[in-house]
């Protein structure tokens, strides 16, 4: 396997959906050997975490579920217990700073193995409103009827 080969473990696509992604960033996480082996089982789940910056200026994503390995006994963690990322302090003071300043939220979008080593991309996001929901679902559908539409012509 190349060391720029990616693969996928997960997708958060309800964060595509409640939220507009306005930045992205790639950042490594600090997990231990079971919970990597439970990665390549594909046991994770991203659908309501989030992350926060603490006051030491670490970057912490919570809420990330993954799943404990069959066959780790005594060394199976927390399946929920916060994990830290890592990224650049200047990076980490540049999101802390749009948090703060209001308005946006850090948001895991995907996992994925990047070679041998597991990446997080964190999303710097605003949440949509009712409305904003509605006109996304209405452009989606309008997209979809177009190529039904140039299917059928095509035949």
């Amino acid at each position: 396997m190349k060391k720029s080969e990616t693969r996928s473990i997960a997708q958060n696509k309800k964060a595509f959906h409640d939220y507009f992604v306005l930045e992205r960033l790639e950042t490594g996480i600090e997990l231990v050997g079971t919970e990597v082996k439970s990665l390549r089982a594909g046991g994770v789940n991203l659908r309501d975490a989030w992350c926060e910056i603490t006051k030491d200026g670490e970057l912490y994503v919570r809420q990330m579920h993954i799943s404990p390995y069959e066959h780790g006994n005594i060394f199976n963690r927390d399946p929920l217990r916060p994990r830290r990322l890592l990224a650049h302090r200047r990076e980490i003071r540049r999101l802390y700073g749009e948090v703060k300043q209001g308005g946006v939220t850090l948001i895991p979008l995907s996992l994925y193995f990047k070679g041998s080593r597991v990446k997080l991309e964190l999303g710097l996001c605003r949440g949509k409103k009712l409305y904003d929901k509605r006109e996304s679902a209405a452009k989606r559908d309008a997209a979809r009827l177009m190529e039904r539409a140039l299917k059928e012509r095509n035949r």
